[in-house]
């Protein structure tokens, strides 16, 4: 700690918004779990190969957290075309960014390396909206037959 007096004022602050922010979680993680089972209940819908990895959504699940893979589709060219379209995915985790291989956890899960390739991580934040599930819902189902190996 460096010398001087602490800013009061500036404490103060930050205590008034630590507690607005965790007052708010509950019903903040509800509202980003609602975006999430919508994405995921319309890419089921949309794409007969896409299938949920991990928990079902529910209490053992991330509110924030979707991932999928889709049969046949190469996630690496999905995660391009759909930048391009305005949406913003993944492949795997963010440590393997701009890593190219399958993702370990996938392969330690027992998913095939083939149906891995299909990978897409889709995370929803504070700033996520209905346009967001919109956008990825009118861009994905779309964009498959395009990237089909």
């Amino acid at each position: 700690m460096r010398s001087g007096t602490p800013s009061a004022a500036l404490a103060t602050a930050f205590a008034v918004a630590a507690e607005e922010a965790v007052g708010a979680v509950a019903i903040e993680s509800q509202r980003i779990a609602s975006l999430r089972d919508r994405a995921l209940a319309g890419l089921l819908a949309a794409l007969p190969g896409a299938h949920l990895r991990g928990a079902r959504p529910g209490p053992g699940r991330l509110p924030g957290s979707l991932h999928v893979t889709v049969d046949g589709a190469d996630g690496e060219s999905l995660l391009l075309l759909l930048d391009a379209a305005g949406v913003s995915v993944s492949t795997g985790s963010a440590c393997l960014a701009g890593v190219t291989r399958v993702s370990p956890v996938l392969l330690a899960m027992g998913v095939g390396e083939q149906e891995a390739r299909g990978a897409l991580r889709i995370t929803f934040g504070h700033s996520s909206d209905e346009a967001d599930v919109d956008a990825l819902l009118a861009a994905l189902p779309a964009l498959v037959p395009a990237v089909a190996r």
